[in-house]
């Protein structure tokens, strides 16, 4: 091996020296430059000794008088990097042909901003969530999150991710959410690309700057009033709203006459359609729970449900799980306020 850890280095294409921190494999290393740390393959870097002994000397350094100093020009606004990345970097092994295959990814988030966040982590793999983490990720930081095989991206995976500022600002949205959903050919193209550029991670925009928060849009009561409206006191208006329900039965037959003249995603419209009246209903009136039941089926509409559920910050847990009313065929759902 040509390296060893704490050697130091020069990184070629920058100029600028560093250390070996981490044998990675056979081609690559985690190299360590003005404290940040960052992945390298070795033909991208050498010892600094060659650098030293062929550098031209620096000039000798003239007396200047006060009187020749140039005026210094104004400096321009500084970038503030290029928002939040989500970063793969393959980890290759050798399959039974001594050929190269990628056998797992580390996953880091890149924080290219001057600002730090909190931020809420989600892998979802054939929708269910296998790791979840709540941490800060601060200026201009790379955060390792954790080691994904290769095998399990392959199934259909989802990244959520909730953010919000360490230093809240009344301008700027309480929270941000973004997802990225990969697909296997994304993958395969994304690793051909970084072996040809000889490059050794790739990664996708999350967001390039936090949002603003969102205006509210006042509303003249007065004028509300004048045109024929009923205005409620907000203190008292789930004295004023349709009773809510524990259980809500979504079989078709149960919510129209006219089912059999439906087709298949008129029918789901509906179904939906009523869940999302319920669910506000039970979070108006402070229900600690709902039981939703949806039937078995194609599991189409569960799924529908459960993916509306998974964005839902009141909701503490919800379970699908056996039961001798419904089998299968109901989720039950609790809140938190």
């Amino acid at each position: 091996m040509k390296y060893e850890v704490g050697d130091k280095i020069t990184v070629l294409l920058t100029n600028e020296d560093g250390k070996v921190v981490e044998i990675m494999n056979e081609k690559m290393v985690m190299i360590e430059v003005k404290g940040v740390r960052f992945p390298a393959y070795m033909d991208q870097i050498d010892f600094p000794y060659f650098k030293m002994f062929t550098q031209k000397k620096a000039p000798e350094k003239k007396k200047v008088f006060i009187d020749q100093v140039r005026k210094e020009k104004p400096v321009g606004k500084t970038k503030e990097g290029d928002g939040v990345v989500l970063s793969f970097l393959p980890v290759f092994s050798k399959d039974v042909f001594d050929d190269e295959v990628v056998e797992k990814f580390k996953i880091h988030l890149l924080n290219q901003t001057h600002i730090p966040f909190i931020f809420n982590y989600d892998l979802m793999i054939g929708g269910n969530s296998v790791f979840q983490l709540k941490n800060i990720i601060e200026p201009l930081a790379d955060f390792y999150l954790h080691d994904v095989d290769f095998e399990e991206l392959s199934d259909s995976p989802r990244f959520d991710f909730e953010f919000a500022l360490k230093e809240p600002d009344k301008r700027k949205a309480p929270f941000y959410e973004v997802s990225l959903k990969l697909k296997g050919k994304q993958l395969f193209k994304k690793i051909e690309e970084i072996q040809v550029k000889n490059e050794p991670t790739f990664g996708y925009l999350l967001f390039d700057n936090y949002p603003d928060k969102a205006e509210e849009e006042k509303v003249d009561l007065s004028r509300l009033g004048n045109a024929g409206f009923r205005i409620y006191d907000a203190s008292r208006v789930r004295e004023n709203l349709e009773p809510a329900r524990t259980v809500v039965d979504l079989h078709i037959e149960k919510l129209t006459d006219n089912w059999k003249q439906l087709s298949n995603f008129e029918m789901l419209t509906l179904q939906l359609k009523t869940f999302e009246k319920y669910y506000d209903l039970a979070i108006a009136h402070h229900q600690p729970m709902l039981t939703i039941i949806h039937g078995v089926g194609t599991g189409k509409l569960k799924d529908e449900i459960h993916e509306i559920l998974r964005l839902k910050k009141e909701v503490k847990s919800f379970v699908n799980q056996y039961t001798a009313l419904y089998g299968y065929g109901a989720t039950e759902i609790y809140f938190q306020y």
